[in-house]
């Protein structure tokens, strides 16, 4: 199907969305699928549930916000359940504006559009459809159409509580056109969007003495006075203001804390009690959510004004702090260049790894907890185990700070650093030391940083540097293992039955006299030491093994190379320390003979096949990881 073919199909598709009836049709529909009355903020918690969620340690992660935010699980469950859910209920807090607060670039206008976009989607679909009384400027509720005093008994026949009341131009319709008749009132199906300005609205402050209160709740329109006769007639004004259009859905309010005073007035009475006042007409009701966003600096310069306290008695505030995970910090950048015109260009395997580790350090705040430095605290919020501490130590971490994660570097310095390395290489791929490069001479670039603060970060790029040449030898220590499958077999046969000897208190038989001698301890210890295992630890480790194998028996398994992760890491680490000076030697030969290249093509093959370098990256790493076996 070409491109003609698939816009057909499109128009096809919309053309079957479209609905028009009377009302007495719609109420029909109303008592077949009553969700089709539901409130803004209920269809938008619905919006945000009906796309699934999953429980992920402690924490649920909603599938919605997923795909585009990485590591603010915790921050978007709260969001989700203390605003959503609770507004959905049509609890009080549906009549707060909902501000969501947090550094630069840390996902507030990333939460906004997907919301924005969300609710443009889901009014396509049969559970998010969306009904308006037809010509109605506001695409309001035609339940407002039933007179206040039968509300009560279309509660009692349908369970549906109606609010707010017709808007100044349906009013004069209803009266004029339909002679009171209102179940004769057209309804048609509508689909929000914000390029159409129907069901969400964006409002961004300007210059307070050029921008006009109209860009809000509409304005006269001079051009019909003289036909109607008084700006008082609703004919007569255009109800085109954000407000009115982001009526049954969302209206975001940009940098809403740098607007002037008399823009913010008129959120007081539509928070509150869902109305506002526009020209010479009675309050006008509106049902919308009203999200805003702002850093912290601002937030504190508005509430320390007194004249804000209204207002900020009419606020939710929700922090969206950093995402505190190197792997979700991954993510985000990788996601951020696949959207670029780079994305072509090879990135070499740990690349972002640095990068994240670089940012991660630089948002976290260092523990009172004895024992715990920013590296090991790095390592727990990702999920990897630290020697000593457990999951409960995680928790009082992380409450340790309630604002652990509001300050530091930020995605976008990242990714504007990442990007001035990919335009500065001379060849198609970018691999960890280009970017931590990068990094570094962006700091002597970045006017806002103190002193102190780039002492910091030097740091912290050191760091990430030693943690990449870490990950470096360990990538070419798997891709010349592999070349010694064999021995690591061996090695790790030759550990369990020292092991199994152990455990048991038994002896073993030399395999070459046929003598019954003790267990290996000094073997056993060689391997045990490569992954941290202390001496006091070593029979619970060594146990923790005979049960592993034990467990894989019942079950008809057979324990081999690949089934405990922690003692192939150990088997691996101890035939890399064992074949070092072989690898040094490899890789660093400025003139390998015949067997040092077959062994280096060999390596070379397995870093592109099986762990994604390509073959720049590739004899770049076997090089640089020479220099450091050398050093």
């Amino acid at each position: 199907m070409n491109i003609l073919d698939k816009i057909a199909a499109h128009r096809e598709q919309e053309s079957k969305l479209k609905w028009e009836g009377t009302f007495a049709d719609y109420l029909k529909i109303v008592k077949e699928k009553p969700h089709v009355a539901d409130t803004a903020h209920t269809r938008i918690y619905n919006m945000i549930a009906e796309a699934g969620m999953e429980k992920k340690n402690n924490t649920t992660e909603y599938k919605f916000f997923s795909k585009e935010m990485f590591g603010l699980e915790k921050a978007i469950e709260r969001l989700v359940e203390e605003y959503f859910h609770s507004a959905a209920k049509k609890l009080d807090v549906r009549k707060r504006i909902l501000l969501l607060m947090g550094p630069v670039s840390g996902g507030k206008s990333t939460i906004v559009t997907m919301l924005k976009k969300g609710l443009e989607q889901y009014t396509r679909t049969d559970n998010g459809a969306v009904y308006a009384i037809k010509g109605c400027p506001m695409h309001e509720d035609p339940l407002h159409l039933i007179p206040a005093e039968l509300r009560d008994d279309l509660y009692n026949e349908m369970g549906i509580k109606v609010e707010g009341n017709l808007c100044p131009v349906c009013r004069v319709r209803v009266e004029e056109d339909y002679k009171g008749k209102v179940e004769q009132v057209l309804v048609e199906r509508i689909i929000f969007s914000e390029d159409n300005r129907v069901g969400v609205g964006t409002f961004s402050p300007s210059d307070p003495k050029s921008q006009d209160i109209a860009d809000l709740t509409g304005s006269i329109d001079f051009s019909t006075i003289a036909e109607y006769g008084s700006e008082s007639d609703p004919r007569a004004y255009r109800f085109d203001g954000e407000l009115n259009k982001a009526n049954r859905g969302l209206m975001e309010f940009q940098e809403m804390l740098k607007c002037d005073e008399k823009f913010l007035w008129h959120l007081l009475s539509l928070t509150q009690e869902g109305n506002f006042k526009a020209g010479r007409f009675a309050l006008i009701s509106a049902d919308e959510l009203i999200v805003a966003h702002t850093n912290e600096a601002e937030y504190w310069s508005f509430i320390s004004n007194k004249k804000n306290e209204a207002l900020q008695s009419r606020m939710i505030v929700m922090p969206i702090p950093y995402n505190l995970k190197v792997s979700d910090e991954e993510k985000i950048y990788d996601k951020l260049i696949r959207q670029s015109d780079m994305s072509d260009v090879h990135i070499a395997p740990h690349t972002f790894r640095a990068a994240g580790i670089f940012s991660i350090l630089s948002r976290l705040k260092d523990s009172k907890k004895q024992g715990m430095d920013l590296l090991k605290k790095m390592r727990l919020y990702d999920g990897v185990e630290v020697e000593g501490f457990k999951d409960k130590d995680v928790k009082e971490l992380q409450n340790e700070w309630i604002d652990e994660g509001m300050t530091g570097i930020d995605p976008r310095y990242v990714i504007n650093r990442i990007s001035s390395a990919l335009i500065k290489r001379d060849t198609e791929c970018i691999n960890a030391l280009d970017v931590l490069r990068a990094l570094k001479e962006g700091l002597d670039q970045h006017p806002s940083i103190s002193k102190e603060d780039r002492d910091r970060y030097l740091n912290f790029i050191a760091v990430a540097r030693k943690e990449y040449d870490e990950l470096a030898k360990k990538e070419v220590q798997k891709a010349f293992v592999y070349s010694y499958e064999e021995s690591a077999k061996t090695l790790l046969e030759n550990y369990l039955d020292n092991v199994e000897a152990y455990c048991n208190s038994q002896k073993i038989t030399d395999p070459i006299t046929g003598d019954e001698i003790d267990p290996d301890e000094k073997l056993m210890r060689s391997i045990e030491e490569q992954i941290g295992i202390s001496e006091n630890a070593k029979r619970a480790f060594r146990e923790e093994i005979m049960i592993r194998i034990s467990t894989y028996a019942r079950k008809g398994k057979r324990f081999d190379y690949h089934s405990h992760d922690r003692l192939r890491e150990a088997i691996e680490k101890k035939l890399f320390v064992d074949l070092k000076d072989v690898v040094k030697i490899t890789t660093s030969s400025k003139t390998p003979d015949e067997v040092q290249l077959k062994k280096i093509n060999e390596v070379t093959k397995r870093l592109i096949e099986e762990y994604g370098y390509c073959s720049i990256c590739a004899n770049e790493l076997l090089r640089y990881t020479g220099s450091l076996l050398n050093r």
